[in-house]
């Protein structure tokens, strides 16, 4: 399902937009302002933003160029449509960086294959994960580094899933990569609900990183972690369910009883002046970890250690 941002002003694109990329369905979300489409972007999870206008165009433009800077809607696909544009609209639109121009005397067929190869383009694109469409770590590094130079006060919680390499193995990649994709949406979901301004990553694996307001901490974690064992006994086959684990070979080769999943939150607080660069975050965040892992069963634990 491609999820496809639309504005529209004085042209109605939607049914083109359907007819060009049939077969794969589209999930339209229309933005009735050029303002809403900067409100919430990461829980709408964008592939392609489309402006149809049969007007200037020029707060569309301007609208392109706050797109291209906001990390969370930058690497999002843009495609104007303009009935009849002039050259020098064309030109002030891909000087903007446009991806893609279209107007009405193009032929039906040439339209279609732009608009796919654009999206296909994008889903390769080295900044984001291809599995969950998350940011991945160099756009993580940035964010964190962005709010650590503005002295911005943030909590970073890094959640990863526990016993998830058994799962894997027993139940297979097929089965793996499903249950991180939920993962994922849920972990976007439940931040991006309980706290609009934040952003939500993918490092890898089983491994996902969350910057909010350090007086969401709570709230976020423990609904991250109410939604996560409500979800993952559906992830298991009756038998294995009824007896509350699995059993496959541990790393060193040997047969283990594992549990069923539970997810840990590890969460560290920026209070503004609180580091001066990722890496001391980073060295703190290894211990947290280390220790919430060790908890049994879903856990957060925030540090209240000054850095050392």
């Amino acid at each position: 399902m491609l999820k496809c941002g639309l504005y529209q002003n004085k042209v109605n694109l939607q049914e083109k937009l359907v007819k060009w990329f049939a077969p794969e369905k589209i999930e339209f979300h229309h933005f009735l302002t050029l303002s809403a489409i900067f409100e919430n972007p990461q829980k709408l999870d964008l592939d392609l933003i489309v402006f149809a206008s049969g007007s200037n165009l020029k707060e569309e433009i301007n609208s392109l160029k706050k797109i291209r800077k906001n990390l969370l809607l930058s690497l999002t696909p843009v495609v104007f449509f303009h009935p009849r544009p002039s050259v020098k609209l064309l030109q002030e639109s891909y000087k903007a960086s446009l991806d893609e121009f279209l107007f009405s005397s193009e032929e039906s067929g040439l339209v279609s294959y732009k608009l796919k190869n654009l999206i296909s383009r994008s889903q390769k694109h080295i900044g984001v994960n291809p599995s969950t469409k998350l940011p991945g770590t160099h756009l993580i590094e940035i964010e964190i580094n962005r709010r650590i130079s503005k002295k911005e006060k943030f909590a970073l919680g890094y959640a990863d899933l526990d016993d998830f390499k058994a799962y894997n193995d027993y139940y297979g990649y097929f089965y793996g990569d499903k249950l991180i994709t939920l993962t994922a949406d849920m972990i976007r979901d439940v931040v991006t609900d309980l706290a609009p301004k934040s952003f939500v990553g993918h490092i890898g694996g089983d491994d996902f990183i969350f910057l909010i307001p350090i007086d969401k901490i709570d709230t976020v974690c423990k609904n991250i972690i109410k939604v996560f064992d409500q979800m993952v006994p559906s992830r298991y086959e009756e038998k294995d369910l009824m007896r509350g684990y699995i059993q496959t070979q541990n790393r060193d080769g040997v047969q283990q009883k594992f549990p069923l999943m539970t997810i840990s939150i590890a969460v560290m607080k920026n209070s503004g002046s609180s580091f001066s660069h990722l890496g001391e975050i980073s060295h703190m965040l290894a211990d947290l970890k280390k220790y919430t892992k060790s908890l049994p069963g879903s856990n957060y634990v925030v540090e209240r250690r000054r850095k050392y």
